[in-house]
């Protein structure tokens, strides 16, 4: 009997140590995770602009950490006009939420920075995009991750911390 006691005070002993130290590794991996599926849906919007020679569009919500792909489409399938259609008439997929933990903290299209409400950036049929950074967060540890869309070639580069883009001068053409 005691011995079985024994054995169950080392399991649980084992699990507190494993456990911990999973624990540890996982704000990590959700921020990674993050950037991958967001990562994904600029993909996939700069890929349909190309592909349907039309303009896609990204729409980040910095409140709510969250951000989705608006299509040129209305829901009734025709092609959305923004002079003739309200918003809410075209087709957006589905909200893509942060992981637990990870905050939106900033995006900065084409020069200008956005650190509350909503925002868009675009891809067009050529594949380029609106020159813009996201950046990603966890607060409590801070990990700081920033994505960024380059303008002509739509394609993106991966920065750990925060990135900023700087303008260039006369000096970077001599």
């Amino acid at each position: 009997m005691t011995e079985m006691m024994l054995v169950v005070a080392v399991i649980g002993l084992v699990s507190v140590v494993v456990g911990g130290s999973l624990d540890s590794l996982l704000p990590k991996e959700r921020l990674n995770t993050a950037v991958r599926n967001l990562t994904a849906i600029l993909r996939n919007a700069r890929t349909e602009a190309v592909s349907r020679s039309l303009e896609f569009l990204i729409e980040y919500d910095i409140d709510g950490d969250r951000y989705r792909m608006l299509t040129p489409f209305a829901r009734d399938g025709e092609r959305f006009d923004s002079e003739e259609m309200d918003e809410e008439e075209r087709f957006a997929m589905q909200w893509q939420p942060l992981p637990p933990g990870v905050q939106l903290i900033s995006v900065t299209i084409t020069g200008e920075s956005f650190d509350d409400g909503r925002c868009f950036a675009r891809f067009d049929p050529r594949g380029a995009a609106s020159d813009h950074q996201v950046v990603l967060a966890q607060l409590k540890y801070e990990n700081y991750y920033t994505v960024e869309i380059m303008a002509l070639t739509g394609t993106f580069k991966f920065h750990r911390g925060i990135f900023v883009r700087q303008a260039p001068d006369s000096g970077d053409f001599n």
